[in-house]
């Protein structure tokens, strides 16, 4: 017997369509986004965020790199904005003040990753997420950088996780919590444990295991069985889902599990 605090969607009907029936047309009030992320040894997730969160319909988006990367990124970004890299060509931690002043600008901030591997710019991420007051979604590197400070991630209001089982599991250590999430935890135990972790934290976490990905928030867990397992999944799942957030704040959950199926579902089954 399931609990009910648990729904299932599959990837032909979403179990929300009123809320893709009530996205905002106009892009005055579709929302704005902040992306932050990239290095000198790339940006490819910046740009996959960048171009998934004009498909999912935001109003404005702007990004924010390190200017090591300006004669890379230059014409790009339509909006950007260039602050003190390390010699390495990361984020520097001088670079703070202007990371939070960009990001009053926005609706919500995305964290896609390629932030590289420097003490330095993880401190710097680190004092953002503590300081900055609204929506940030984080993925790839961002996650795995700061898993030795697994609070800043776990603890922090308005926080969406979209992370692997592998993440997941290091954080779950890393706050002494006594059961694993694995790829071969039962089905029914992966969903209470999900249930139990976003009860003790207050994250959302976004979790795809094989051709299933899961929507947990405050002890409420959606699944949705997808066709596409194959599929490159965690930025533009990421991007899309702060733009759901962004748009309907009032409903993170249904939000979060819209955008899961704005990703994997087929929309051609969405009623008028």
């Amino acid at each position: 017997m399931e609990a009910i605090n648990f729904v299932r969607q599959t990837a032909d009907k979403p179990l929300y369509p009123e809320l893709f029936w009530s996205r905002p047309e106009n892009k005055l009030y579709a929302g704005k986004l902040l992306i932050i992320g990239g290095n000198s040894f790339g940006f490819s997730a910046p740009a996959q965020a960048y171009n998934g969160a004009l498909e999912a319909g935001i109003g404005e988006v702007r990004a924010v790199v390190p200017d090591a990367i300006h004669k890379i990124v230059k014409g790009f970004f339509e909006h950007a904005v260039f602050t003190p890299s390390t010699p390495s060509g990361s984020f520097s931690k001088k670079g703070i003040p202007e990371l939070l002043q960009a990001a009053q600008w926005a609706d919500g901030v995305i964290l896609p990753g390629d932030v590289g591997k420097n003490a330095e710019t993880t401190i710097a991420i680190e004092e953002f997420m503590r300081s900055h007051k609204g929506l940030i979604v984080a993925t790839k590197d961002v996650v795995s950088s700061l898993q030795a400070h697994p609070a800043t991630l776990l603890d922090r209001k308005d926080t969406t996780l979209v992370v692997t089982v592998e993440q997941l599991q290091k954080l779950a250590i890393a706050t002494h919590y006594d059961k694993a999430f694995t790829f071969d935890t039962p089905h029914q135990k992966l969903i209470d444990r999900l249930s139990e972790f976003t009860t003790k934290h207050a994250c959302s976490i976004i979790l795809k295991r094989r051709d299933q990905v899961f929507v947990a928030f405050s002890g409420l867990v959606s699944m949705t069985t997808v066709k596409n397992d194959s599929k490159v999944w965690r930025v533009d799942t990421a991007a899309r889902v702060a733009v759901w957030a962004i748009q309907h704040p009032q409903k993170l959950f249904e939000s979060l599990t819209s955008a899961v199926f704005d990703v994997f579902g087929d929309t051609a089954h969405i009623p008028e």
